[in-house]
């Protein structure tokens, strides 16, 4: 299909993505299976973090939360990552998306929003590796053995990342059979002490319902679906393999969360509030005994480890996409000549990572949320506008609806969104516009390095049609 040059683009001198084509890369790796499970990590990484909805809202409304919200968000969100994955599967993922729709300007900042949300998410999973380690070595609570082991664990994660994509996704594989192992016991060794009544069940009398923290317990489990997009130029025949990878890792996931929920609920009568984040590990004492709960602690660690693996090669896909499209410089798409990795998107992203380690980062981590929100927004206004603008874009994958319908599947969660943004407090609407601050001045900053030649870019014509 032969398309003209995005008018925008041509002047500030930043190249737009043909219809249909892609940047070009070496050997494509990933499969089926290890895409399933990354997609999983991206999202999941199992039940752990799915308890505080009982705590917030009691027993019904946890079930049915995490029975109908995937249809309000995970399945809008999977559907929008699967269509323009198959139209535009290069590198970049929502960032492409972004700069076809509303041209380079939008697409920078979609750039930096989900870079930041993503990065700094990120730092949250070395840091849970090293809590549950305090247990066996107590050492590491407080002090330079905790610092030490929380940059270490790190750069041996990041290593792992280095090492190779495939590699990445066959570790989640095993990372999650490991992990989800004990909660597959666990429900079965449940099932003759569930006593249906308590599934119905509105709360305990005298607890009061705290929706804010239900909504965000639902978000945060049930988000992040269209991360795997940054990688998409890395998968063996993406058009075919990504609409089923996100279909079965749609149902694996819910199935993941769904499954121990109704079990414990079901077998276990506490007070609603030890609902904590952990509990899981605690009714597998009552359930069946003290090994059952140190399998789900070990289970945490991995599940921790494939959660850091997917978001890192997602960030440095990321960068590299961006590297490929001429909004950061051609430096930061240099692959690892033995691995074939990003190598300078993981240690950017490895090094902004570890520096938010290391700060109480609460009202950060919300920013994170705030401006992942803010894309999501951009990517639901960029999938309709993309479908009304290029109607006759090649699309593998379709959703099966006409635009009116499309327009009511996005508004839903958008809704959603602006209800979690408005929620927010002074701080992350400070912290959120200081980064979008900085996004906007590093989007002026390349123009003006690419008008003065102070950095090589990739240009237009590098870009090779999708075959």
């Amino acid at each position: 299909m032969e398309t003209q040059p995005n008018k925008d683009s041509q002047n500030q001198g930043v190249p737009t993505l043909p219809e249909a084509q892609v940047l070009p890369t070496s050997n494509k790796k990933l499969s089926l299976v290890p895409l399933i499970f990354l997609i999983y990590f991206e999202v999941a990484g199992g039940p752990y973090g799915e308890e505080p909805a009982v705590q917030a809202a009691g027993p019904l409304f946890a079930l049915l939360g995490f029975l109908i919200f995937p249809f309000i968000w995970s399945v809008p969100e999977a559907l929008i990552t699967a269509e323009l994955s198959t139209a535009f599967p290069g590198n970049g993922g929502f960032v492409i998306w972004a700069e076809r729709a509303f041209g380079p300007f939008w697409g920078s900042l979609m750039g930096t929003w989900k870079f930041l949300s993503g990065v700094i998410n990120m730092a949250a999973f070395p840091v849970l590796c090293i809590q549950y380690m305090e247990k066996i070595i107590p050492a590491l609570n407080s002090g330079w053995p905790r610092y030490v082991a929380v940059f270490v664990s790190t750069l041996l994660l990041s290593f792992l990342n280095y090492t190779g994509l495939a590699i990445v996704g066959y570790t989640a594989v095993m990372l999650a059979i490991v992990s989800l192992s004990p909660f597959i016991l666990m429900s079965l060794i449940a099932i003759p002490k569930i006593h249906p009544h308590r599934w119905i069940s509105l709360g305990q009398k005298g607890v009061k319902k705290d929706w804010n923290l239900f909504f965000n317990t639902l978000f945060w489990n049930l988000n992040f679906w269209d991360n795997v997009s940054t990688l998409a130029g890395e998968v063996d025949k993406p058009q075919k393999t990504f609409p089923l990878a996100l279909l079965v890792s749609v149902i694996f996931t819910c199935l993941a969360y769904l499954m121990p929920l109704f079990a414990v609920i079901g077998s276990v009568s506490v007070d609603q509030t030890r609902w904590e984040t952990g509990f899981h590990a605690e009714a597998a004492e009552i359930i069946a005994g003290k090994w059952l709960k140190v399998w789900i602690e070990v289970g945490a660690v991995l599940s921790a480890i494939g959660l850091f693996e997917a978001q890192l090669s997602s960030s440095a896909y990321q960068v590299l996409g961006m590297a490929d499209l001429g909004f950061l410089p051609k430096f930061f798409a240099v692959r690892s000549k033995w691995f074939n990795t990003p190598w300078v998107g993981i240690l950017l992203s490895t090094c902004i990572t570890l520096a938010v380690s290391y700060m109480n980062f609460t009202d950060i981590i919300s920013s994170a949320n705030f401006l992942y929100s803010l894309g999501m927004l951009l990517e639901f206004s960029s999938f309709i506008w993309l479908r009304r603008k290029l109607p006759a874009l090649k699309r593998p994958f379709r959703v099966p609806m006409g635009l009116p319908g499309l327009v009511v599947m996005c508004l839903i969660p958008s809704g959603f969104l602006i209800f979690v943004m408005a929620i927010g407090t002074k701080q992350v609407f400070l912290v959120s516009g200081v980064f979008t601050a900085l996004g906007i001045v590093w989007y002026f900053f390349i123009r003006f390095c690419k008008s003065r030649n102070l950095f090589k870019f990739s240009s237009r014509h590098e870009f090779q049609e999708y075959q």
